[in-house]
């Protein structure tokens, strides 16, 4: 995101800091490296926009080559030849800091960083197995089409939609995993969610991209879809948004109109918004103005009668925001969680892990389509137990490369969660297994084995549902595939169906 001009307050915080160290210095303490210096001026200038980012946290190779040339872009430093660094020129945009101080801080990266990052220790190995789970496959007559699930999701009637952003349609298959429906879309669709119309229709409400590439154009659309009816009839209702990628319907300021909130992930522009409705027509009114909103839920989270809402966002100042509703038409923010800007946030739930009668956060990190392409030990889901007046404390961790999305249910039936992941980002050379584990909760609270079923051939996972599709009483989960790009691992050639949309994962807890 873009880097704004340190202000006085913060040339005053680095100064006093400065002053702080020398102080101590001359108090018979130790004299201020090179190293201390370098890390104040990277808190201040890197760390304006977002928390701070330890060395360690990359390989010097990444630092080098990749991340420090992209910040130094945001910063206004001219860059050359992909990584050498030169002062804004006669006529250029000034810098947002002194160009000797980026030096400084590009040599404390490169000096400090580790050659190569440690791969994350496992304290629980990943067992093989089905976990109770068995797979059906959806009845395919075309194998040549490349399948690019953007958009997986069951219905209470046991209906299966899914979305291929190469072909911009929407599908409808039944229980037999048969495909019935196909509609047409001006671009993918990530988002779904259904209500019924006056005449008993059952219509889709649709959150459509607008463009899957990393950049600031505002063609993403909310729209309508009769699903009762085969022909094409798209309605539009809300267009011109910043890569929508979820939208939340509810009367957020009771006038007895129905709003909207919707997550425009956006690129270096986007933000959380309140979609106020009037008479039809929709106001746009900003909750947070910055990139990255990802996901959010709703709930009276203060219980004062208000609906309020939590939101995760994924880019620059990755973190887990909670909006109160100000019950005047808008919201109070409250960051809850702050995360590096390099974890690459994927999702998050809220649920109750210990049984204290408080929702908990569970919390996924593992976006590697950015500017450090490794793998990262730090990538995996997390649980934050909720300590009351809005604070959260990191309970428990378990790696997982590339962690894309999580959703804690009690699947066996046992009473204690379990936790299915997937891994868009896995680490496919050495542990494909890891696109798709099942933590199967223990007798204990947070004890959790993995479980890994043997599908690494069956599809590329990037979405994922969970509900009960064939209406025997337990949860089942659905896969979405994206066959093709997004792999980080030059050397490894994919060997998994390209034509598969998705794969189910039928719960054999209860049988027929």
């Amino acid at each position: 995101m873009p880097v704004p001009q340190p202000s006085y307050r913060q040339h005053l915080m680095l100064a006093c800091a400065l002053l702080a160290i020398i102080s101590s210095a001359m108090n018979g303490c130790h004299t201020p490296s090179r190293d201390e210096k370098a890390q104040l001026l990277a808190n201040q200038y890197c760390g304006s926009c977002h928390l701070p980012v330890s060395p360690a946290l990359l390989d010097s190779a990444t630092w080098t080559d990749h991340v420090l040339p992209a910040m130094a872009k945001r910063l206004k430093i001219r860059v050359w030849g992909e990584k050498e660094y030169y002062p804004p020129m006669a006529g250029d945009e000034p810098a947002l800091l002194p160009f000797k101080d980026w030096t400084e801080i590009v040599t404390w990266y490169q000096r400090t960083a580790p050659k190569k990052l440690e791969a994350a220790k496992r304290d629980v190995p990943i067992k093989e197995g089905w976990a109770g789970f068995t797979m059906v496959h959806p009845i395919i007559s075309d194998t040549n089409m490349v399948a690019a699930s953007t958009l997986v999701a069951f219905t209470e009637d046991g209906d299966i939609y899914n979305s291929n952003a190469y072909t911009n349609e929407l599908c409808r298959w039944n229980m037999q995993m048969e495909k019935i429906s196909v509609w047409k879309t001006t671009s993918p669709v990530v988002d779904i969610s259904f209500r019924k119309n006056e005449a008993g229709n059952k219509i889709a409400r649709i959150t459509q991209i607008g463009d899957m590439r990393a950049v600031d154009k505002p063609s993403g659309i909310i729209s309508e879809i009769n699903t009762d009816l085969k022909e094409s009839n798209l309605k539009d209702i809300k267009p011109y948004l910043q890569r929508p990628v979820q939208t939340l319907y509810g009367d957020f300021n009771k006038d007895g109109q129905e709003d909207m909130i919707v997550c425009a992930f956006g690129h270096n522009t986007g933000g959380l918004y309140f979609l106020k409705q009037s008479g039809g027509k929709y106001e746009e009114i900003p909750m947070l103005q910055q990139p990255g909103a990802i996901h959010a839920v709703v709930g009276d989270f203060n219980n004062d009668g208000w609906p309020d809402v939590m939101a995760l966002f994924a880019a620059g100042e990755e973190g887990i925001w909670l909006f109160e509703n100000d019950r005047k038409g808008g919201f109070k923010p409250i960051n809850l969680l702050k995360f590096p800007p390099i974890y690459g946030s994927t999702s998050f739930q809220l649920y109750d892990f210990n049984g204290d009668g408080k929702l908990d956060i569970l919390y996924t990190c593992g976006d590697n389509a950015d500017y450090s392409m490794v793998l990262k030990p730090y990538h995996g889901v997390y649980i934050f137990l909720n300590q009351g007046n809005n604070q959260y404390k990191q309970a428990w961790f378990y790696p997982v490369n590339g962690c894309t999305k999580a959703v804690a249910a009690d699947f066996n039936g046992d009473g204690w969660p379990d936790i299915a992941t997937i891994a868009f980002f896995a680490d496919l050379q050495h542990n494909p297994a890891e696109k798709f584990l099942l933590f199967q909760g223990g007798n204990k609270s947070l004890q959790f084995t993995p479980f890994a079923p043997p599908i690494e051939k069956e599809g590329h996972w990037i979405t994922m549902d969970v509900a009960d599709v064939d209406k025997d009483g337990d949860l089942d989960i659905i896969l979405g595939n994206y066959a093709k790009g997004f792999i980080i691992q030059s050397e490894y050639q994919p060997n998994w169906k390209e034509y598969q949309p998705f794969i189910v994962l039928l719960n054999t807890l209860y049988t027929h």
